[in-house]
This record gives structure tokens, sequence and C-alpha cells, in this order.
């Protein structure tokens, strides 16, 4: 083969699909998407568009992102919805009024997963005092996702019931039903003292779904691009590629300031995640598409 001729792709080379939290780059679409398109993703993560929640979209705004999206050749990877991002003291039927709201965008924007959280605990109140209500609310969420087709992913989120290895695994195994996987993030497992990799992966393995794509420090809990945190990212990606993993990674890099619809790190500071990111697959063999 000349130099001149370009090096076919290694059809054998595992194969992931890039994502990204669009809002964390910019509150509209077509900015978001831009940035994405120019970073190699095929795909976008839905949490908002133009500043409001996706829950919250009205029929004539989902129609206009749908298009939007489909226009410029994207797919949408999930819904990041807010459900269970709530105390589980609120009544259920809000929570799930509200994921009837991601269920319907989720139709309407052609993904089957949704991003959910299981629930947050007042002051004083052990993450055993909610135990038996965090494992009702999250069957009645599984159950609702699984009459409309659709997967809910849990995101270990810092300081809700399944915000720990063991946790996560105590709800997918109490519920018990294929509508409810894990939407592993690094970041948030070093924000409450876990070594991601070394503590959960094994358990988690085989309700792993999902990939978010951030990284942190144990020592402040400072959010950083991927691979220079404590995250244990590039060995829990080893494992990925060992285990023949070919789903979703979402980038979700935190690296700016928080809104009231979440992390936040503009296009400059998301494309140096991105490029953080893309530096470890490329160490791997994965190609990100």
């Amino acid at each position: 083969m000349s130099a001149s001729q370009p090096t076919p792709p290694d059809e054998t080379a595992p194969t992931w699909t890039l994502s990204g939290f669009g809002d964390e780059i910019d509150p509209d679409p077509i900015v978001q998407l831009a940035v994405l398109s120019a970073l190699g993703a095929s795909h976008i993560e839905v949490r908002s568009a133009w500043g409001t929640n996706i829950v919250d979209l009205d029929q004539q705004q989902l129609d206009t992102l749908a298009t939007t999206i489909s226009d410029r050749g994207f797919g949408v990877s999930a819904i990041a919805s807010p459900v269970g991002k709530v105390d589980v003291a609120a009544p259920i039927a809000e929570e799930l009024q509200r994921l009837d709201a991601a269920i319907a965008a989720a139709d309407k924007l052609d993904t089957k997963y949704i991003r959910v959280f299981s629930f947050y605990r007042a002051e004083g109140r052990t993450p055993a005092d909610i135990r038996d209500d965090v494992l009702s609310h999250m069957t009645a969420l599984a159950e609702r996702a699984a009459e409309s087709g659709k997967v809910l992913v849990h995101e270990n989120e810092k300081d809700i019931y399944g915000d720990t290895p063991e946790r996560c695994l105590d709800i997918v195994d109490h519920v018990g039903l294929s509508s409810l996987k894990i939407a592993w993030d690094n970041a948030n497992f070093v924000q409450v003292g876990v070594k991601p990799h070394t503590d959960g992966f094994a358990l988690l393995a085989p309700h792993l779904e999902y990939l978010q794509v951030k990284d942190a420090r144990a020592a402040d809990a400072s959010v950083v691009p991927a691979g220079e945190g404590d995250g244990e990212l590039r060995e829990t990606l080893q494992s990925l590629v060992d285990l023949g993993f070919n789903g979703f990674a979402s980038l979700e890099p935190h690296l700016s300031e928080y809104t009231h619809l979440g992390g936040f790190s503009g296009p400059a500071a998301f494309g140096r995640a991105a490029r953080a990111f893309r530096t470890l697959t490329d160490e791997l063999g994965v190609v990100l598409a």
C-alpha cells in the first residue's frame, strides 16, 4: 500500500456511539448539534433545550427539536430526565407524571433510553431509612417504562439512594425488570468515596447499559476531563472493551458551572473533554462513531 492511500478501517475494532449532553454546550440546540458534529458525535443526549427541561417542553417545542435534530442527521441517545431527583417523600404520582412526559419525549425523539435517579432523603435520614420507599418507587417507574417499551438507565448521582455500587445493585436486583438498567458515571462514584472500577465494576457490569463520561479528583471532588482524575476511567474502558460493550458513550463534562438544569461546560471546555476521552479510546483501539 502506498503512503498516499488511507489505512482501511479495522472492522474488528470495538465501536461505541459517541453522544453528549447538548445543553452543557449551549441552550440552543442548533449550537449544541454543531459542536457535537465537529467533535465527531452522531447522537445527542437531551436534558433541556432553549433553557427548558425536556419534561417541560410543549408539543410545538418537541416538534421543532425533533426536526432540528433529524435535519442534521443526528440521533438521540437518551432523554436525560430529572425523574427521581427529588426527596423520596414526594408523591410518586408526580414522578410518574414526569416520567410520562419523558416517555412522550422519547417517543417523539426516537430513543428507548430515559435517565432516572433513585431519590434524595431528608437531613437526618439514612439510606436504610428510605430503602423500602425507594424500591417501591423504582419498581413503579420501571413498570411504567416497561409498558411503554422504554428502558430506564439509573445514574449514580451523589447523595441519592443509589450512589454506591452496592445500593445500585440493590435497586436493579429488587426491581428485577429489563426496563431498569445502569448508567455508569465514574465521577459521581469518586465524589462519594468510591473507587469506581475497583469497588464497583464487577458488581454492576451485568446491568451496565449506558456510559456517562466524566472524571473527578478524590481530594476535592472537582470534576476534570476524562483520564485526569481518580475515576479509574481507563481501567473501566478497558473492562468494557473486554466485555464487548458496543453502546453509547455520552459526554457530560461538568467543567464550568452549575445551572438550574445541571452541569455546564461551554463549547471550549466541552471540546477539551471530548478530546481527552477520544485520547483514551484511541489508545484502547475503540472507534467512536
